[in-house]
């Protein structure tokens, strides 16, 4: 089981810490006119680099506290934290009609949850 967790742990931490990171680095504008983020259109600059933080700072809690061993419980909160978020993005895409990204937003909440489940009872 713990393998289980540590490969969903990874996972969590490279999707979000890639798309926090695009979201932080990139312009909202050049995100929009890639055509993968639609929701973009009606959220401010502020608000899209702010989503980006919180899934880097998930990406990190998800990861280091149960790695150092430095306030553990961190971790499964933290991915309490990416199911709140994935709980939100569903709900703007499903708002917007936006099928397209659905399944993808239903897998990481699962294995957000898994970790989350997995973490605190271990």
């Amino acid at each position: 089981m713990n393998i289980a967790l540590w490969i969903a742990q990874g996972v969590l931490a490279l999707v979000y810490l890639a798309a926090g990171g695009l979201k932080v680095v990139r312009p909202r504008e050049q995100l929009v006119a890639s055509g993968n983020f639609d929701w973009m259109k009606d959220s401010s600059d502020a608000g899209v680099k702010a989503v980006g933080l919180v899934e880097i700072l998930g990406a990190v809690g998800v990861i280091l506290p149960w790695l150092t061993e430095i306030v553990p419980v961190l971790t499964p909160m933290a991915a309490v934290g990416l199911v709140v978020v994935q709980l939100g993005a569903l709900r703007a895409h499903l708002v917007r009609d936006e099928r397209r990204p659905l399944p993808a937003n239903v897998v990481l909440l699962l294995l957000a949850a898994f970790v989350a489940a997995g973490r605190f009872s271990g």
